[in-house]
């Protein structure tokens, strides 16, 4: 009868540290997410838990350091009941096969599963929504929160800061504010699409831009343009999309019918980038032969477009387990600063360049 009885019984963290050999306070430590532990001792631990089966008490865990073991995942300013909104299908749900967001919620999914904490997605695209997150931060549904806002005035950003809860956002904030976040430094990456372009023998190049509320649309126009310049191109045309395919296909028959001897085309995404490729096929120009089309991000689709999509690389996935790594050791760590990390773009040269 004792013996069935143990062997009914819950593993625990006693049983842990001593199958890892290690002391109950290390495999705590471990168990509770905690960084100042040695990696090969972390590695025995997390051995010694998978072997004995071991599930932590998440609510006595929870007492015990004030933590969830969840964050949140919030795409902010999407509109999902755009016609064309890149992060929604048709019913108006969000849609994480897009090229972008999948890959950069993605890149958080790993980050948070290495160090044990669960995801919580939630959409704020209204007043009413935005609450939604900030009363989860605020009675502790969640510990901390991962930004990703689509539009420049974006009122969460601040809401987060003045309610005093630990977030990072993908993309610096479009006003000052002390919050950490991860970008990648766009103006580099459009001068590397200028600098491939005017290589290639272009001589009559425009610019497809994202939305010019947005930061990162603004600094990728304007590191072109700068870099045009400084190859002798004093005017760059300029058409406006929104990041979406059809605005690409709408903006380049307007660079087009400006400028009927473009050779060359810088879009701001992939999307926009594919659009103008498919508005230059219709128009009876060539890609690359007659204009070549340079697109920003590296998404799949571009990969695997005809022709292959030149493009800057941003690397997504790494930047966004960035954010989970800078949330997480905010999370751990008695003194709360916030940071930021720029990455450097890269330039993938394919067949449309």
């Amino acid at each position: 009868m004792s013996t069935q009885r143990t062997a009914a019984r819950a593993p625990t963290l006693e049983d842990v540290a001593r199958a890892a050999g290690v002391s109950r306070a290390t495999a705590s430590r471990v168990v509770n997410g905690e960084r100042n532990v040695a990696p090969d001792l972390r590695e025995r631990v997390r051995a010694a838990v998978a072997a004995t089966g071991y599930v932590p008490n998440l609510a006595a865990r929870s007492l015990v350091t004030r933590r969830t073991g969840s964050v949140a995942i919030v795409v902010s300013g999407a509109d999902p009941h755009g016609p064309e909104g890149d992060l929604a299908d048709a019913t108006g749900t969000l849609d994480v096969a897009d090229p972008f967001f999948g890959r950069v919620v993605g890149g958080m999914l790993r980050a948070l599963r290495a160090r044990d904490v669960d995801p919580v997605l939630m959409l704020a695209e209204s007043a009413a929504d935005r609450a939604r997150v900030l009363s989860a931060l605020r009675q502790g549904n969640v510990d901390g929160a991962l930004l990703v806002s689509t539009h420049g005035d974006d009122p969460l950003p601040r809401l987060l800061v003045e309610g005093g809860f630990p977030a990072v956002t993908f993309a610096r904030p479009p006003d000052p504010l002390p919050l950490s976040f991860v970008d990648v430094a766009h103006r580099d990456g459009a001068r590397l699409a200028a600098d491939h372009l005017v290589g290639r023998g272009c001589r009559d190049v425009a610019a497809i831009s994202g939305p010019l509320d947005v930061r990162a649309a603004v600094e990728r126009l304007a590191g072109f343009e700068d870099a045009m310049a400084r190859h002798g191109q004093a005017y760059v045309p300029t058409a406006a999309g929104d990041f979406t395919y059809h605005s690409g296909v709408a903006a380049t028959e307007r660079l087009l019918a400006e400028e009927p001897r473009l050779d060359g085309v810088f879009a701001s995404n992939d999307l926009m980038a594919l659009g103008a490729v498919d508005a230059l096929h219709r128009a009876g120009r060539r890609v690359p032969e007659d204009v070549a089309v340079i697109g920003f991000d590296d998404s799949a689709v571009g990969a695997f477009a005809r022709p292959a999509l030149t493009t800057v690389r941003q690397p997504i996935e790494q930047m966004a387990g960035e954010m989970a790594r800078i949330l997480l050791d905010e999370l751990t760590s008695s003194d709360r600063r916030v940071s930021s990390v720029i990455f450097e773009p890269t330039l993938r040269v394919r067949d449309s360049a």
